[in-house]
């Protein structure tokens, strides 16, 4: 009998035991949780203005927010160059077996002889050390991160103002403290050369500064090639180690070696330098992500060494690039035909965009604008910025249904001979 009881005390303490818990699991799933304290975070700038732009049901509204070139018809464009690369490489019937981890050696010998040409010293020495990455924001990912191991001075990166949005947030993921230095003038709407001079004789020996090869974005504003000559001088004496974003080779002034000047000056003046290329805007391949990471070394030694490196933070990364991209990249540049198809392609698309720069400039001119608008034909690559105000910005939008960043900025990829006089009219009404 004093067993029995004994039994059933112990079943009922089990069971309370057990409704306890089931009440206090419940409690404690229902009232915390693991992200209770992530915030939401602010919304993409660029992003939103596309949202809002296909909310508009105005007939004339136009986009020029979007960084992707569109035809004159305002349409996404494959360039021919392209789809012949792709015809042939489904006629290969290819494997889809992973990439090496350094990517298609193919690929970064075609990326590095683009860059700095065939016959560069550099490449013939093999004192570059180069990977596919992941487009241009993957390739400067990983330039980041292998400076932010490895770079033996100040774990400091300079960045012009204004820079591309990208630039800050990713140096500051891979723990590299960001300042800036004065580059593009309100004033004039072009490059605040003494500005840019006077701060960088300030920044500190042994730290890292960031250029844009051409077609700076957001401004469009570049130094000429004088200007970028003595720059490298100042850099050189201040013993600055020179990190080059060449988004654009090609795309800005239809040239692509015009368009790798800086890069190839500061090379022949000495430097080692960081590169990062993509091959979004100037073949068209924004989704593929395709592109490509170089430091350029002191011998083949440390280039082998340096590469070993990259290779390792690479791994955990994301193991190895993908393949298709590298693929027509390597299509069109490793054939004469092609390439020289790809070389009109890339032309045709920047003499569009050097096209509406200048009739949206005479427009404005012909409705007898009291501003001067020579900046936007001064300007360079696929943007503009206008040097409009916040509220001339916001009437824009607001009245017309155009819609561009808060800072004047405008993608000319928008701009098309069928809505730049709407747009000149739109610009005049809101500056007169």
């Amino acid at each position: 009998m004093a067993q029995s009881m004994r039994l059933v005390t112990l079943s009922s303490a089990c069971n309370l035991l057990k409704n306890n818990c089931s009440i206090v699991s419940y409690t404690t799933r229902s009232t915390s949780s693991w992200w209770a304290n992530v915030e939401m975070g602010p919304p993409d700038a660029i992003l939103g203005i596309t949202e809002a732009y296909k909310k508009d049901d105005n007939p004339k509204k136009i986009n020029l927010g979007v960084g992707a070139y569109r035809d004159d018809n305002g349409k996404p464009f494959v360039l021919p160059s392209v789809r012949k690369a792709e015809e042939r490489i489904r006629s290969k019937e290819m494997d889809k077996e992973y990439s090496p981890i350094a990517g298609n050696p193919t690929f970064c010998q075609h990326s590095i002889n683009l860059a700095l040409g065939p016959d560069s010293d550099v490449v013939s020495n093999g004192l570059n050390a180069t990977v596919q990455g992941i487009s241009g924001t993957g390739s400067l990912c990983i330039g980041a991160t292998f400076l932010s191991h490895f770079f033996p001075g100040n774990k400091e990166v300079y960045v012009p103002t204004p820079t591309w949005g990208n630039h800050t947030p990713l140096f500051k993921l891979a723990r590299l403290s960001v300042k800036s230095y004065r580059y593009y003038d309100p004033k004039t709407c072009g490059l605040d050369f003494q500005g840019v001079v006077e701060d960088i004789c300030r920044i500190p020996e042994k730290s890292i500064i960031l250029f844009h090869a051409c077609a700076h974005n957001p401004t469009g504003v570049d130094p000429k090639p004088e200007q970028w000559k003595e720059l490298s001088d100042i850099v050189k004496k201040r013993k600055l180690f020179p990190f080059f974003d060449m988004a654009y080779q090609g795309f800005a002034s239809g040239d692509i070696e015009k368009d790798s000047l800086a890069v190839r000056i500061f090379l022949k003046e000495g430097h080692q330098i960081a590169l990062a290329q993509s091959y979004a805007k100037n073949m068209g391949l924004y989704g593929e992500r395709v592109g490509a990471f170089s430091l350029i070394t002191s011998s083949k030694d440390e280039a082998a060494r340096t590469l070993s490196q990259l290779k390792i933070l690479i791994r955990p990364m994301y193991s190895n690039p993908p393949i298709y991209g590298a693929r027509i990249v390597n299509e069109i540049l490793g054939d004469s035909q092609l390439r020289e198809q790809w070389l009109c392609d890339v032309k045709g698309m920047a003499d569009r965009i050097i096209s509406v720069r200048q009739k949206l400039k005479n427009n404005l001119e012909k409705l007898g604008s009291s501003r001067d608008w020579t900046h936007i034909t001064d300007q360079i690559g696929m943007f503009c910025f206008t040097g409009l105000k916040l509220p001339e910005v916001e009437k824009l939008t607001k009245d017309y249904s155009i819609y561009l960043t808060k800072d004047g900025r405008i993608s000319m990829a928008g701009v098309t001979s069928k809505n730049v006089e709407y747009l000149a009219q739109a610009m005049h009404e809101v500056t007169k």
